[in-house]
């Protein structure tokens, strides 16, 4: 068990995974700098709408709200349960720009994680409404946590409606065409543009979906990304 794990449940921030770093992959570990004294990485992300509702409330960057109040909860979360310890992020901030922590690899090998059509992380509790919002490299001697798995919903699922859902044909092909539904976001007024059609239209875990506002926030900041790889490939 995390400490003071329900300091980080009542923030929204309902996951939490340690990992021992001598058991995860070397190339996985390799962007990451390791000194000698670190010992354990904390994953911990949340799942369901209670990390929104603390952000609207609590949050004061207008920019990165969600980034920003993840760290500060976090930084209090470790003062209170690890004081002796140090503590350095990997996510979402303390890496340079060309490296990269693998959040996916991490989320499957902590039991988070399956791929779905939609190219999002699902499981059989959550659905797709989970996300990953900070990563700590520690050198603790906590226990290291037991794999969560609830299970690949998508495996049993005939109807598959996120692949009749997408207005761009872009899950068609049994793999996600990422440059159809990039075009298909970046036309006017896409009903992709803010929010994911077959997203919405997988039933796993929709009693935790996401609000409007939310998934409006997630999808802008998606969007603006996309137009800028494009704007980048054609200067």
């Amino acid at each position: 068990m995390i400490p003071f794990k329900s300091m980080l449940d009542e923030a929204g921030l309902n996951r939490q995974h340690i990992f021992d770093l001598a058991r995860l992959p070397p190339d996985l570990l390799a962007p990451l700098g390791l000194g000698e004294h670190e010992r354990q990485l904390i994953l911990i992300g949340h799942a369901g709408r209670l990390l929104w509702e603390r952000v609207q409330k609590h949050a004061t960057d207008p920019v990165h709200p969600i980034d920003s109040y993840s760290i500060g909860v976090v930084e209090q979360w470790a003062a209170l349960a690890l004081p002796q310890a140090r503590i350095r992020f990997v996510y979402p901030k303390g890496l340079p720009a060309d490296r990269h922590i693998g959040l996916q690899r991490l989320g499957t090998l902590a039991g988070w994680h399956h791929p779905s059509p939609f190219m999002v992380g699902i499981n059989a509790r959550w659905g797709s409404w989970f996300a990953y919002r900070a990563a700590i490299i520690v050198d603790s001697e906590l226990p290291a946590s037991p794999v969560e798995d609830h299970g690949h919903p998508c495996v049993d699922c005939t109807a598959k409606p996120c692949i009749g859902a997408c207005p761009a044909s872009a899950l068609d092909a049994g793999t996600m065409d990422m440059n159809a539904c990039h075009r298909q976001r970046l036309l006017e007024a896409s009903p992709c543009a803010y929010a994911c059609p077959a997203r919405q239209a997988c039933p796993v875990g929709v009693e935790h979906r996401y609000d409007k506002s939310q998934v409006r926030h997630s999808g802008t900041g998606s969007l603006a990304a996309i137009g800028i790889r494009r704007l980048l490939k054609a200067s």
